[in-house]
């Protein structure tokens, strides 16, 4: 025989957190697409891997995504592709652009 479960009941900040979750642009989408491209220069997507073309915010997490991804071939960080040094120059008016959001890890 089972115990009787009590339903639980959600915390105002668990509800907060929902709905913050919901509303708050992360950058999915067609509003996201220019700044996971690398076109623009707020864009996370900064590094391109030569040999698959995924990209990456960092050297570092372009590292790991190499000894991961391709273990026979070395890792040379001369052949990997800076998207914002090949992006044209920005336009005056994309300053007022809004950025999308980044969350960041729950764990503090």
């Amino acid at each position: 025989m089972t115990g009787k479960a009590k339903p639980k009941k959600h915390t105002a900040k668990e509800i907060a957190s929902k709905v913050d979750a919901a509303t708050t642009n992360r950058g999915g989408g067609k509003a996201g697409l220019a700044d996971r491209s690398g076109i623009e220069k707020g864009g996370h997507a900064k590094y391109e891997c030569p040999h698959c073309k995924i990209t990456a915010p960092d050297v570092k997490s372009m590292q790991i995504h190499h000894d991961a991804r391709h273990p026979k071939i070395p890792f040379d960080e001369t052949k990997i592709s800076n998207l914002h040094a090949v992006a044209p120059p920005p336009v005056a008016d994309s300053s007022s652009k809004p950025r999308p959001g980044i969350r960041g890890s729950f764990k503090k």
